[in-house]
């Protein structure tokens, strides 16, 4: 009943391809802006901009990136923590080595970066696929790792491969405050999803998913499998590029190859997978359990263990977090595969014939 789009007639092809057909939709989506960009910069404290919504908003984008590559187009990476740690290094380059060199673009010239570095490592994808392919990104990520350590025209001549930035300005206005940095990740995270949105509901997203589904096939019907493949890396590249780049400029300040290790490959990969692949929705849901549940359990597991009369020490939690993790990819391997979209997609399903049985 709440969710029932009868009587929402479309009488023009242009009403008719809204990335968001149905009014509630609109209103949902319209409400949410809102709480981002009003409510929440009024209520949130620089703790909950710095431990939550920053990570959640470069984490969601980089997640969009990755969905893209896994879950529209079929193509297992393992590489994603190299792209980031590309489109860091990058942006750090070209906005310390040419004078006035804007943030924005910076940080878009470091996505393009990480974009052409994806591509070469995408090639394999045009003779091997699955695992094979998936051991063949992991081959960029411990490129990168020796790159950005060992070659130190990237870091600036800096020895341990850390560097750093400050000052930071967009359009003359200053980005040193927390609520400053959410703003801007909030508003190239909308950006940039809409774009996606948009990409995997045209030609090229309908190339891409065919190809997951079954590539002979698609070859067959006329879509080009090496143009199909290597545009998924090249967009996917230049989202988690732009992304990495935001993690280490906004949310880090200073950074050296460790943040990007292979560790964020896996969390980049989990996210897709419990929020669900294909689906740019599931993106976000990925991270923000990814983000809220360690928080959660570093505060709930020693609260729990203090009932029994019970200490338990960081490490211990820390072990606790990669179990659960582990435990709950596991979970929705088996009983939902689709992830927290499918679970948010059953939702509405059942919205639409409240209070009704069904």
């Amino acid at each position: 009943m709440f969710y029932r789009e009868n009587g929402q007639f479309k009488t023009t092809y242009r009403a008719d391809q809204q990335i968001f057909p149905i009014l509630q939709d609109r209103m949902a989506i319209t409400a949410l802006l809102l709480v981002g960009f009003a409510l929440v910069p009024m209520l949130a404290s620089d703790y909950l901009f710095r431990a939550i919504l920053i990570p959640f908003l470069i984490f969601s984008l980089a997640a969009v990136g990755v969905n893209i590559l896994v879950g529209f187009c079929g193509q297992i990476s393992l590489g994603s923590g190299a792209f980031m740690a590309v489109g860091a290094y990058a942006a750090y380059n070209f906005f310390v080595r040419i004078e006035g060199m804007p943030l924005l673009l910076a940080l878009l010239l470091g996505g393009v970066s990480s974009m052409l570095f994806g591509m070469v490592f995408g090639l394999p994808s045009l003779r091997v696929k699955g695992l094979y392919l998936a051991v063949a990104t992991l081959a960029a990520q411990f490129f990168a790792d020796w790159m950005f350590l060992r070659v130190q025209w990237f870091t600036n001549n800096s020895p341990s491969g850390s560097v750093s930035v400050s000052n930071l300005q967009v359009f003359g206005l200053s980005l040193e405050s927390p609520l400053a940095k959410y703003i801007f990740c909030l508003s190239l995270l909308v950006v940039i999803a809409l774009l996606a949105k948009n990409l995997v509901r045209g030609a090229v997203g309908r190339e891409w998913m065919a190809i997951r589904d079954m590539d002979v096939a698609a070859a067959v019907i006329g879509i080009r499998p090496m143009y199909a493949k290597l545009s998924a890396f090249a967009v996917s590249s230049f989202i988690v590029g732009v992304a990495g780049a935001l993690w280490g400029f906004i949310y880090l300040g200073a950074w050296e190859p460790a943040a990007f290790s292979v560790d964020q490959s896996f969390r980049l990969l989990f996210m897709v997978i419990i929020g669900g692949m294909g689906s740019i929705m599931g993106s976000f849901f990925g991270a923000a359990f990814i983000v809220v549940l360690p928080i959660f359990l570093s505060q709930f597991l020693p609260a729990l263990a203090g009932l029994f009369g019970v200490e338990i020490s960081t490490a211990v939690v820390s072990h606790a977090e990669l179990m659960v993790f582990g435990g709950l990819i596991v979970w929705f391997l088996i009983v939902e595969p689709h992830g927290l979209a499918k679970l948010w997609s059953i939702g509405k399903q059942k919205l639409r014939l409240w209070p009704f049985p069904h």
